[in-house]
């Protein structure tokens, strides 16, 4: 009589399941053990199902708008109204959010106490009556309040939104509206902004529905006028405004885990867009304009008066409607749906200094810092630091033309010192800043010298 050939015998199992290396895509084997893709799938499932539901029982830790303020001041200069602005806008929205967690809970229990009452035999105390007098405050639901930065380049508006989510502890993404096209042409969709957030978020589906997303240079998206329609569409500008429209007020998104939604074999998840914060930040250049028109401030003649009554640009801003923004070319609804609007004014001399050197992370100190992991000390002098302020704000780039200032100026040098043991020190002034001469290095026994001789004297 034959034998009967089990072809099976001899294949790796999965302790969990069962399965053999043949019926599964991976199988880990361990010294004494193995476990196969599904189950350690199954496993992820499992403690991601745990975590989120450990984060909706913990109480939402929420820092007052004060603690805010003060977080921001140690990372941004100036701007005092708009982090102000800033502070109460995210602590109500994340009070929304914790708000409507409680009310969740509530809901909960209230169905678990109603089910046993109702396999008990009692009943639970009546509700309010309508036209009681007593309204239920607990039912009203509280929209969210997504927020509109305005100013020039180089004021702290990125800067600031990335404090932002430091302090929320929470998922952060910065795009670029000017990547962003209508739905079916070449560029990326709506959909990949949720993307990069639920990437900055770890495929913590939980955590990115919490997230803080900042659209910049969102003014580039407006209505493009002076086109002949017939023959050019509008794919990156009114289109891209009307795509954004859902995912900012809130809806349930279909977003690609990898690609983008033009793949249609990516594997894709839903996010609810609820709770995101949405950020969007622009220049906005020419919109003084605009509000200067409807202030009446553009009379001519020799009766006209505006020169009395003159703004300087900046306060303008402060100034802006929604009119004023549907007139650049935002769409009414979009402006709707972003009703915390807050200016920021251009930096003087003074905070730019302030800029390179005050804040935690400020210019100067990453400088040396980086200095320092090549043993060498750097000091830039007060007239250096000035100087460094004064050509920024004449070329008009803000802080973000600071460090382009310093980088011009330390080249040689960052260029140099890794090779050479002899320097101790490098010093910047004014004239190393405007290029008239180099940075000075202090030899190490220069330094020496110098410090017995203070310490003598």
């Amino acid at each position: 009589m034959g034998r009967v050939v089990n072809y099976n015998e001899g294949l790796f199992r999965c302790d969990f399941c069962g399965k053999n290396e043949k019926q599964v895509r991976k199988l880990i084997k361990g010294p004494t053990s193995a476990i196969c893709d599904e189950c350690v799938a199954l496993c992820v499932q499992i403690l991601s199902q745990d975590k989120a539901e450990e984060a909706q029982a913990q109480p939402f830790e929420l820092p007052a708008p004060s603690r805010i303020v003060a977080h921001l001041d140690q990372y941004v200069v100036g701007q005092d109204a708009a982090k102000r602005t800033l502070a109460v806008a995210v602590y109500n929205h994340y009070k929304r959010i914790r708000m409507e967690r409680e009310r969740e809970r509530a809901a909960t229990r209230l169905k678990e106490e109603a089910g046993e009452s109702a396999t008990q035999g009692s009943t639970l105390p009546p509700a309010a009556l309508p036209g009681s007098g007593e309204p239920d405050l607990n039912q009203v639901e509280i929209d969210k309040s997504n927020i509109l930065l305005l100013g020039p380049t180089g004021v702290g508006k990125t800067y600031l939104a990335q404090s932002l989510a430091r302090i929320m502890h929470v998922p952060f993404v910065i795009v670029d509206a000017t990547t962003l096209t209508e739905a079916g042409y070449v560029g990326d969709d709506v959909e990949t902004i949720l993307q990069r957030l639920l990437q900055a978020a770890d495929g913590d589906i939980e955590q990115a529905q919490q997230g803080i997303i900042y659209i910049d240079e969102i003014d580039k998206i407006a209505r493009k006028f002076g086109e002949n329609t017939s023959i050019t569409r509008d794919v990156s500008g009114e289109g891209v405004q009307q795509a954004l429209l859902k995912i900012i007020e809130g809806t349930l998104a279909n977003v690609p885990l990898e690609g983008s939604r033009k793949h249609r074999e990516q594997e894709s998840v839903q996010i609810d867009t609820r709770n995101v914060l949405f950020i969007c930040g622009g220049a906005f250049v020419g919109l003084e304009d605009i509000i200067q028109e409807r202030l009446g401030m553009h009379e001519s003649g020799f009766g006209a008066h505006w020169h009395d009554q003159e703004i300087a640009r900046e306060q303008l801003l402060k100034q802006v409607n929604a009119d004023d923004l549907e007139n650049f070319g935002l769409l009414p609804e979009f402006v709707g749906r972003l009703p915390v609007v807050s200016s920021l004014s251009k930096l003087d001399q003074t905070q730019l200094q302030q800029v390179l050197t005050q804040p935690s992370n400020a210019l100067v100190k990453q400088y040396q810092r980086m200095f320092l992991d090549d043993g060498v000390d750097l000091t830039f002098t007060d007239d250096a630091v000035e100087r460094i302020a004064q050509q920024a704000l004449q070329a008009g780039v803000g802080a973000r033309g600071l460090r382009s200032i310093i980088e011009k100026t330390l080249e040689t040098a960052m260029y140099e010192i890794p090779e050479r043991d002899d320097v101790a020190r490098v010093l910047v002034d004014d004239q190393a800043v405007d290029g008239t001469r180099p940075v000075v290095y202090v030899a190490k026994g220069d330094l020496q010298e110098s410090s017995q001789h203070l310490r003598s004297a």
